[in-house]
């Protein structure tokens, strides 16, 4: 990423700077800090907590067993229902989902620290290499599962838990998907992502093929003439355009590949940032994007938006995270062309906005921002010319409850389905219904036909 233009540069703050502002967010809790922090849970009958997982965890039962000195049960219970919930803890939006719906916040509008006690316990069993599961009696069966992402690696534990042989195909030279490429660095230390891929790969009977890509390195018709069954765990590949003047120039990035090259890098301090930075977008990409910048030592970060703060699709919580590290986050702003000098970025003309009778409309009236980098988190889009004959909605996958496609045997699950939710938790959802319907599927077929008298 490193640059030779004037104002984009690597190194600009000290080893133990770039240590200090890219340690753990959230640092896991002690022994006693977690035995507090559940003590303050009611374990309620019919939980709204659990029923605000997309996992369904039971969240109750796992704080109870922290609360009762039992954390390895307590990972069970987690890993029962999702088995990437080590990362799920520490990226999943809770203030948005379970500790959202905890009615603690009722009387102390303070929830209980669900997801810093599911990372307590999930760290626990992967620490000690505690394997809940084993293969069931070898089915014969075969399955193929396209992207090493959560969808794509909760539904091979899950089938290989069943007894099906499953082999992942993936583009990248490292599985995880989102969660090694696209997460900010601060919120997955010590390369966890790995560690959890490794963790879920020890069950056996998976087998990854990296830098196989779907549509280059074979098709869809192949796997169906190989496999049993094909699990599509797809992400979103395609990068939005601007479709503003000088979109080309050096200097204006992609996000998502800036937090990818970040997360990838062995020395934080040979990641180059400019001095003023503008991010434009209003998702978590955007967030992850701009903090990271602050944190490499960008003296100004600024966040534009197009619509208001109550649209953007990064949570409050991730929202004040940004503007606590220093980032300008405004609204109603869309950019309308890049500023060049020299042939590099010198600034950005945006106009104001508003919402007329709904419709987001320009007003006419502009402004300048200076800046010597730009980043581009205006959304992905799911790349579909490899997908043959199966059907799409709205430009992603058509699935049903079960993550069944309109091809017999073919399901879809995570970021390509049409429905998602575009989160890690979800994803793991996804993947591990689809592999119990596969599951369902295969052994129906399998069964002997019952004689009737």
């Amino acid at each position: 990423m490193e640059r030779l233009e004037t104002g984009i540069r690597a190194g600009r703050l000290s080893p133990a700077e770039y240590e200090a502002n890219f340690s753990d967010l959230h640092p896991r809790l002690d022994n006693h800090e977690a035995l507090v922090a559940a003590d303050r849970c009611y374990f309620c009958y019919d939980a709204p907590c659990m029923t605000a997982c997309p996992t369904s965890i039971d969240i109750p039962l796992f704080i109870r067993q922290i609360s009762t000195g039992n954390p390895l049960g307590s990972a069970k219970t987690i890993f029962d229902q999702n088995i990437l919930g080590g990362m799920c803890a520490r990226v999943c939006p809770t203030e948005e989902l379970c500790e959202q719906a905890c009615v603690r916040n009722t009387a102390e509008e303070r929830p209980v620290e669900i997801g810093r006690l599911q990372r307590y316990a999930t760290d626990a069993a992967m620490a000690a290499d505690k394997q809940f599961y084993r293969r069931a009696e070898a089915t014969g069966k075969k399955i193929a599962v396209v992207g090493a992402g959560p969808a794509g690696l909760a539904a091979a534990h899950r089938l290989a838990v069943k007894g099906h042989d499953v082999v992942i195909y993936d583009a990248r030279p490292k599985s995880g998907g989102l969660n090694e490429y696209g997460i900010a660095t601060y919120k997955t230390v010590d390369d966890f992502a790995q560690k959890e891929v490794d963790y879920v790969l020890s069950i056996g009977g998976i087998e990854v093929k990296h830098g196989q890509q779907l549509g280059r390195d074979f098709s869809l018709a192949d796997l169906q003439g190989q496999y049993d069954a094909v699990f599509l765990g797809l992400g979103l590949a395609g990068v939005n355009a601007l479709r503003v003047d000088n979109e080309n120039l050096p200097g204006v990035d992609d996000a998502v590949d800036f937090i990818a090259a970040l997360r990838q890098a062995s020395d934080k301090g040979k990641i180059a940032i400019g001095r003023r930075v503008v991010v434009l977008g209003g998702g978590m990409t955007a967030i992850d994007a701009a903090v990271q910048a602050k944190l490499l030592g960008a003296e100004e970060v600024t966040i534009c938006y197009r619509r208001g703060k109550e649209h953007m699709n990064a949570s409050e919580f991730e929202q004040d995270l940004a503007t606590s590290k220093g980032v300008i986050i405004r609204h109603w702003l869309a950019p309308k062309s890049i500023l060049s000098h020299d042939g590099k970025v010198a600034g950005i003309e945006v106009e104001y906005t508003a919402l007329v009778d709904g419709r987001l409309t320009g007003t006419g009236e502009t402004g300048v921002i200076t800046a010597d980098h730009i980043l581009k988190a205006i959304g992905q889009t799911f790349e579909a010319s490899s997908l043959g004959a199966l059907r799409m909605e709205s430009g992603r996958i058509a699935v049903d409850a079960e993550g069944r496609t309109s091809i017999e045997g073919v399901w879809a699950g995570g970021d390509c389905v049409f429905g998602g939710e575009d989160l890690t938790v979800s994803a793991v959802a996804h993947g591990r219904d689809a592999a119990e319907s596969i599951h369902r599927t295969l052994t129906a077929a399998a069964a002997p036909a019952v004689a009737v008298a």
